[in-house]
Formats: structure tokens, sequence, C-alpha cells
């Protein structure tokens, strides 16, 4: 099958928010250039405690730089990431939507192995596959450890990750939202951190001017 036979993205707009608790940050970039970062960062490390810091205010600023433009790459709909108050980065997010036009969405049972799937990494152990209801839509929850493969190739790490695949009623739009560290002995927080964050997410149509369209005015 050629490219120019692949089906066109779904074209439907749409907006995710989250009601964050203290110690997430934002870092969605709209260029995604580390000029942005860079801004963003400053902005950031300048509200912070100082007082509160366990590493250099420089430190904290040159990881969030590297961290969001990282994590802006392949172009999401939000990235964040979870720093305690010492100044520590304990987890990323991501949340990205998949869709092409005239393709039916991929049931939850389709979509269990994709989310199984990595690029530099592959998943090691038995992983933990639920179905919840969140109050963004329907969800499939997977946590599992990864081995992630180092930079240039040589040798892995260990990374824990949990995906949740979430099923808008209102969107035809696949929601997948990805929460990833390295930091295994804070397992624990880490997971209640990103299943709180979850449980507080939105995920609303909106017109191409970027305006919520309300439950009772769609139209077919």
């Amino acid at each position: 099958m050629s490219a120019s036979s692949d089906p066109p993205p779904l074209d439907e707009n749409w907006e995710v928010i989250f009601e964050f608790q203290p110690g997430w940050i934002d870092l969605t970039l709209q260029e995604g250039t580390k000029a942005e970062a860079m801004a963003l960062s400053t902005d950031v490390v300048n509200g912070l405690n100082p007082l509160g810091l366990e590493i250099e205010t420089s430190a904290a600023f040159d990881d969030m730089v590297r961290r969001a433009v990282r994590l802006n790459s392949d172009v999401p709909a939000l990235a964040a990431a979870y720093y305690t108050e010492a100044g520590e980065a304990l987890a990323d997010l991501m949340v990205d939507g998949y869709g092409d036009e005239g393709v039916p969405r991929p049931s939850a049972e389709e979509v269990t192995p994709m989310m199984l799937q990595w690029g530099n990494a592959r998943v090691t152990g038995e992983p933990q596959i639920t179905r919840l209801e969140l109050p963004a839509g329907p969800a499939v929850r997977v946590q599992s450890m990864l081995e992630v493969k180092r930079w240039l190739g040589f040798g892995r790490k260990l990374a824990e990750y949990i995906r949740y695949a979430v099923f808008p009623p209102r969107m035809k739009t696949l929601v997948v939202v990805t929460v990833t560290w390295e930091k295994i002995a804070r397992s624990e927080e880490i997971t209640a951190l990103a299943d709180e964050a979850l449980r507080s997410m939105q995920l609303n149509p909106v017109s191409e001017e970027g305006v919520p369209i309300p439950a009772d005015g769609e139209t077919e």
C-alpha cells in the first residue's frame, strides 16, 4: 500500500484540561523550540521557593528546558512533568490523540496490545491491565516495567510507565496518556499522582476557533 492511499488524520478539534495538584508543571510548547522552552522554564523557576530547593536553581532550569524540548519532540496535545519541592523531577506525562478519517476508533480489546509497544524499550514482567471509568470516559489502564535503550544503544536502564487509553464519548479521537518515570523506589507515590491527575482530566470537543462545544450543541 502506498503512502498516498493512507487515510488522512482525523479532522477533530478538542482540548484537554487537567486540574493538576501542586508539583505538576505544564511544559507544553507551541513551537517546540529551545528558546520557547527557556522562556517557559524561566517563568516557572522564578516562581519556585529557593529555600526549598535541594539543587541549584540553574540545575532545575536546565533540567526543565531539556525535558520540555524532549517531551514536545513528537508534538503532543499536552506535556507535563512532576517536580518535588526540592526541585527533583519524578515523572513525565504526555497526552496524544489518534484517529484517521473514515476509520473506526479501535476497541478496548484492539488497543490493549498497542499500549505495550515501545520504539526504544521493551516491556518486562507481567503488565497490570485494568478497565476503568474516568470522568473523561471509559479507559484501559496498563502499568508495567520497561527496559529502555540507553543513548546510542549501549545497554539498558530500568523504568516504569502507566498508559491510559481513553475513549471520550463525545469524540472520535482515541486519547492516550502516558506517564513514565525512572525512580522505581518511588513508584507507589508516582502511581498515586498519575491516577489522581487522570481523574481530574477533561476532554472536550471544540470549534475551529477553539470554543468548547456544549453537549446539546453538537450536530451530526
